[in-house]
């Protein structure tokens, strides 16, 4: 008998793409799908995620794959991702960052204070864009992580898609609160809706520990002085960030941000280190307190990863 080691390969022009498991594999399609439908097939897809996820079995290494189009899977409710070991891939363009096509939404209609919160652990979610577009006047955001061990690649993470929640205090685009989880390739945040209370696009609880950013943006849009993009918790433990981005627009360059982390007093539990060819751009500081910021050169200083315009 022939041992076939992974029975869930997508497969194009003969050649295996996007991800190989030995759990089973249904498909969402926001475009052409139905709800009707088995998902057990691209031309079978269900139409909307929750239905999709329902099928999914925890612990089993199950794939959603979501197949890229012009139509989101807008959600009327939040969802919460709690099945361990079941994964979430876009079939559509391998977008870092910005742009992907394998969009969850939340519209202004819907007005949802959060999209999705990824309980489990050891989860995998790949090519994917969470827009919240909610304009209630309420705190809201587009993704938060409890769960721990997950990994999120190619995704665009962005919360306060209205001016109304980006003006409250305890608007955030992703908080994490779970541990050892890693972001690679991703974007958090916006630069097109102004953020006009001290909030901040990445927040780190005092429960995440060990998360790592790995060539990532995080993006703000503010004028505003002590407004910052990053707001680490006290107890935070280890924070790495590799090859980042931050980058906050400001109108017309007309105000920069004196800080892009805010960080804790000295004295207490945590790090925050930052590797390799790190840039902040559209800041006059790193962080609010530097005593434990860790940069990679042998000789930091004032200017560390600071960058201007060059000279004329």
């Amino acid at each position: 008998m022939k041992f076939t080691p992974f029975k869930n390969l997508i497969t194009m022009a003969g050649m295996p793409v996007q991800f190989a498991t030995t759990g089973q594999a249904f498909f969402l399609d926001p475009q052409n799908g139905s709800d009707s439908n088995d998902g057990k097939s691209p031309a079978s897809a269900k139409k909307t995620l929750a239905a999709a996820y329902a099928l999914l079995t925890a612990n089993t290494n199950d794939v959603l794959y979501f197949i890229g189009g012009p139509t989101a899977a807008a959600l009327t409710a939040a969802l919460t991702w709690s099945k361990n070991y079941t994964h979430l891939i876009g079939l559509s363009a391998n977008l870092p960052g910005v742009g992907q096509r394998c969009r969850v939404t939340g519209s202004a209609s819907a007005d949802l204070t959060v999209l999705l919160t990824i309980s489990a652990s050891g989860c995998i979610f790949r090519n994917l864009q969470f827009f919240n577009g909610a304009d209630a006047d309420v705190d809201s955001g587009a993704v938060t992580v409890s769960g721990s061990r997950n990994e999120f690649t190619n995704c665009f993470i962005a919360g306060m898609g209205h001016a109304t929640p980006g003006a409250r205090a305890g608007s955030y685009s992703l908080t994490v609160s779970g541990s050892e989880n890693v972001f690679i390739d991703s974007s958090i945040g916006l630069e097109t809706i102004t953020r006009a209370a001290a909030n901040a696009d990445l927040v780190l609880t005092s429960a995440a520990l060990r998360n790592k950013f790995v060539n990532c943006e995080i993006i703000s849009m503010s004028d505003t002085a002590g407004h910052f993009a990053v707001a680490v918790a006290a107890n935070s433990s280890r924070t790495v960030f590799q090859d980042c981005l931050f980058f906050n627009f400001s109108v017309n360059h007309a105000t920069a941000l004196t800080d892009a982390i805010s960080t804790p007093a000295a004295g207490v539990t945590w790090y925050v280190i930052l590797r390799g060819n790190c840039q902040f751009v559209g800041f006059t500081g790193i962080a609010s307190t530097v005593t434990y910021v860790y940069g990679a050169g042998p000789a930091p200083n004032n200017g560390m990863f600071l960058s201007t315009a060059p000279a004329a």
